[in-house]
């Protein structure tokens, strides 16, 4: 039995989490960490007597397999660390770390062998346009990314767009080439190595992304869209099973797709 940890386990994610976790055969929910919580009886929140509640990481003294985070993004780099350095496999959903967190998370995670993700999105529409996208750009040398989430969305751009636009840099293994024109209004986006980064918050919208190629006479678009967070569940249930049998931290769901 995989004995799991979720964190944010009463925010809209985390309660997916909770649910996919007891519905899962071989998976056991044993604790949820939320420092925001003031109750920390299981009942308050529908959960079983046996599991414990706390609100502050120095508490948790019980055994874990996996470490589920749909935190936020000022809280997910110590929480992960914490979990990496109890042992506890990271399952990581929150976006918001930089490239050197995520580093240095990785050489902790690699130092102890301990399989772990952090993945920008865990829908597998996302992750194949990814993949996708990553193809095409070997193929044109210009595109940009418009990436539209609902308006509590706190960071921008998205972990999905900046990690598509990492592995369209990387396909490339060059900059790419920007026009020269002035922008005193700043409507061209955010900047990745050349490729430009519009990010939409609109109530309407739950997480849909295109990436837009552009060649002679020609142009690509590869796009997705997300109308339900518990698709992103099909993703967690496999990254759960998948690092349990990794002894490194991955970045991204498309590198165990």
């Amino acid at each position: 039995m995989i004995k799991v940890i979720i964190s944010g386990f009463n925010g809209s994610m985390g309660q997916k989490a909770v649910k996919m976790v007891n519905d899962s055969e071989d998976m056991q929910l044993v604790a949820g960490f939320n420092p925001v919580v003031t109750d920390l009886d299981p009942k308050a929140y529908g959960l079983a007597e046996n599991v414990k509640i706390f609100n502050k990481l120095t508490d948790i003294n019980l055994a874990a397999d996996i470490w589920i985070d749909f935190s936020i993004p000022t809280a997910v780099f110590n929480n992960t660390k914490f979990a990496i350095e109890q042992g506890i496999r990271p399952v990581i959903g929150t976006s918001g770390m930089s490239e050197n967190q995520t580093t240095e998370l990785k050489k902790l995670a690699d130092a102890e062998q301990l399989g772990g993700i952090i993945a920008s999105n865990f829908g597998l529409s996302a992750v194949l346009m990814m993949k996708f996208a990553q193809v095409a750009a070997k193929y044109f040398a210009e595109s940009e990314i418009i990436e539209k989430h609902h308006e509590d969305k706190i960071d921008a751009p998205s972990g999905t767009a900046l990690n598509t636009a990492r592995l369209i840099y990387e396909a490339r293994g060059e900059n790419q080439a920007q026009p020269s024109s002035e922008d005193p209004m700043h409507t061209r986006g955010g900047d990745y190595h050349g490729t430009k980064i519009h990010a939409l918050r609109l109530p309407g919208f739950v997480a849909d992304e295109e990436v837009i190629f552009g060649g002679i006479g020609e142009t690509l678009t590869i796009s997705q869209s997300t109308s339900d967070r518990q698709s992103f569940m099909t993703g967690v249930k496999l990254a759960v099973h998948e690092v349990m049998k990794q002894n490194q931290l991955v970045i991204g769901l498309e590198q165990i797709i």
